[in-house]
């Protein structure tokens, strides 16, 4: 295992370049009182540098998801009296998976059967790209011994919590301590990319680690993890393989958010103000 600290860099811009050429992003999620997340991975892809995205959520909730930017599209899926999505959803999000370069599975999307029954049939498909992220880790996390059946690119993005759970569905054995260890082994055991997420956020493959270096305590609050996800999406469809896609993404989020700090300060701090600082979190970069 080597540790790196050099963060990945996206490819200069042709002049002759048209928006597939950045990548086509679909984000997956949404129910019935959580539109707010999907459509900030949506937003966050945008900023992030995609050239194309979808928001393909329950049709419950497809308007007020759409009014949130009109920069992106939105797909309506089927979904049951409850505002979850539904199993029927199934057939609509497979054909997505062939008009897309990157798949993000989550924000909002549930535990209910037709959530986990999406998630299930996405790591299944070979060669997908694959973001999976909040309720598509939970949803994971109720399947033992998935990472057999996968065949599909996986970045998991699991907060604390979300790591215990996943840990459970995979391993027989206590989870270790340290937050590397976690990572490492878990990247190791299921062939996924591992940003697990937190103060020093670690991305860990089967072959590299690193520990981010930017970031603030005041990015702790909801939807921070939404528009992560987003961020690693967009630059994965970009070209990035995925263990560069999620180390820049969690560099460039943790930047967005220490600038937003300086102007908002860390108390008041919210996922949209890490969205709004994401174009100077670029710029710093290039």
């Amino acid at each position: 295992m080597r540790t790196v600290s050099d963060v990945a860099r996206l490819p200069v811009r042709e002049t002759d370049s048209h928006k597939g050429t950045f990548g086509k992003v679909c984000v997956i999620g949404g129910q019935v009182g959580m539109s707010g997340a999907p459509a900030l991975s949506g937003m966050a892809a945008l900023r992030s540098g995609a050239g194309l995205v979808r928001v393909a959520v329950g049709k419950s909730i497809l308007n007020v998801v759409a009014s949130f930017d009109p920069c992106y599209t939105t797909i309506a899926l089927a979904d049951n009296e409850n505002g979850e999505v539904s199993e029927t959803a199934v057939g609509c999000v497979m054909e997505l998976c062939k008009d897309n370069d990157v798949i993000a599975a989550g924000p909002g999307l549930g535990t209910g059967r037709g959530a986990r029954r999406i998630v299930n049939s996405l790591i299944e498909i070979q060669g997908l790209r694959l973001v999976v992220d909040a309720d598509g880790l939970n949803c994971l996390a109720k399947e033992n011994g998935w990472h057999e059946r996968k065949k599909a690119s996986v970045i998991l993005t699991p907060h604390p919590g979300e790591m215990g759970r996943i840990w459970k569905s995979v391993f027989r054995k206590d989870m270790p301590a340290g937050r590397n260890d976690q990572a490492v082994m878990l990247a190791e055991e299921t062939g996924c990319t591992v940003v697990l997420k937190g103060a020093q956020t670690v991305v860990a493959d089967s072959e590299k680690v690193y520990v981010n270096t930017t970031g603030n305590a005041g990015m702790a609050t909801a939807g921070s993890g939404d528009v992560l996800t987003g961020v690693i999406a967009g630059i994965a469809g970009q070209g990035l393989c995925d263990f560069d896609a999620a180390q820049l993404g969690v560099y460039i989020h943790g930047l967005a958010g220490d600038i937003a700090a300086e102007k908002y300060g860390q108390i008041s701090l919210t996922a949209k103000d890490i969205l709004k600082k994401l174009p100077k979190a670029f710029m710093r970069i290039v």
